[in-house]
């Protein structure tokens, strides 16, 4: 249970929460995006081999607003974003709850780079704002958002720090297991840095590299050995799209998982989505470096495990 004595210490972090939302959407409108709200659940949540989404009266929960905000890209819309609750089942820790915050947007006529570029401009303008640029205190460390925010691809990544180098499909568990004690530990000090050309079985919804077709044109966001965000070029391919699907579910199926129905609404409005990018970014941990707090359970009121 969360008491009234922690609910108070935790002012501060939620006055900073606050803030940054606002710097978040100031952000956004000054670049002419507009601000969109799609459905807290969903009949057909985007399959994906290691996350559960949590059932809802017959739907579930939404793991992320991502289909349905590629649905309004395919409708026409150019720029989009929106602050929405994200659940995923069975996910707790440090740098995980179950219920968490996600700001998502994308670009029409854009790929993988353009998002960079917006993350870089979006972490400046947030810092500048909290009156904390260029140098943030976190956990130790000094951070910064001057100079150059690096850029290593996977391959390199892997096989500097952790003496491999994956494939187009590697081993889900190994890839993980050395990603999170390898690799993730070293990236974004003291800025933020890019790890780029994922593998392409590490990407499901995300266009291939032209002319690599091993690596996918994915990247994430990473500060203080923290992953920030998840973006990529958009797979506009609706029959490549199913079949990436039909493939995941069939390995949750094999693996034991639950397997959901297929989203034909998504794919169906593939058929009239063109070039473009998207990217989803955790709000909750970008607080907790700002704020400079160990543990999401700092940086929103009810934790989602706690009463």
């Amino acid at each position: 249970m969360t008491s009234l004595a922690q609910l108070a210490a935790k002012k501060a972090n939620l006055q900073a929460r606050c803030r940054i939302i606002q710097l978040i959407r100031r952000f956004f409108h000054a670049r002419d995006f507009l601000e969109v709200r799609t459905p807290v659940r969903t009949r057909a949540p985007a399959p994906e081999p290691y996350i559960d989404a949590i059932p809802s009266a017959g739907w579930f929960l939404a793991p992320s607003p991502e289909l349905y905000m590629k649905r309004l890209l395919a409708a026409g819309y150019q720029k989009i974003f929106q602050i929405a609750p994200a659940f995923r089942w069975n996910e707790t820790g440090r740098l995980h709850h179950s219920e968490f915050t996600l700001l998502e947007w994308y670009r029409a006529d854009a790929d993988h780079e353009a998002l960079q570029q917006d993350c870089i401009e979006l972490i400046t303008e947030i810092s500048v704002g909290l009156d904390q640029f260029p140098l943030i205190s976190f956990q130790g460390h000094t951070l910064s958002v001057a100079g150059r925010w690096p850029r290593i691809t996977v391959a390199e990544a892997f096989e500097r720090w952790a003496g491999w180098c994956p494939g187009p499909d590697p081993d889900q568990q190994r890839f993980d297991l050395d990603l999170v004690t390898h690799v993730e530990p070293r990236l974004g000090f003291p800025t933020p840095g890019f790890l780029t050309d994922y593998p392409a079985g590490q990407a499901a919804l995300a266009r291939l590299k032209p002319g690599f077709p091993d690596v996918a044109e994915r990247f994430e966001l990473y500060w203080a050995g923290i992953e920030l965000a998840n973006g990529f070029s958009e797979l506009t391919d609706p029959r490549e799209q199913r079949r990436r699907f039909q493939d995941t579910l069939e390995r949750r199926r094999m693996a034991g998982c639950s397997v959901y129905p297929l989203p034909e609404a998504f794919l169906d409005a593939l058929r009239h989505l063109d070039r473009a990018a998207g990217i989803a970014l955790g709000v909750d941990r970008l607080v907790a470096i700002f704020a400079n707090a160990s543990d999401l359970d700092q940086v929103v009121a009810f934790p989602p495990h706690r009463d």
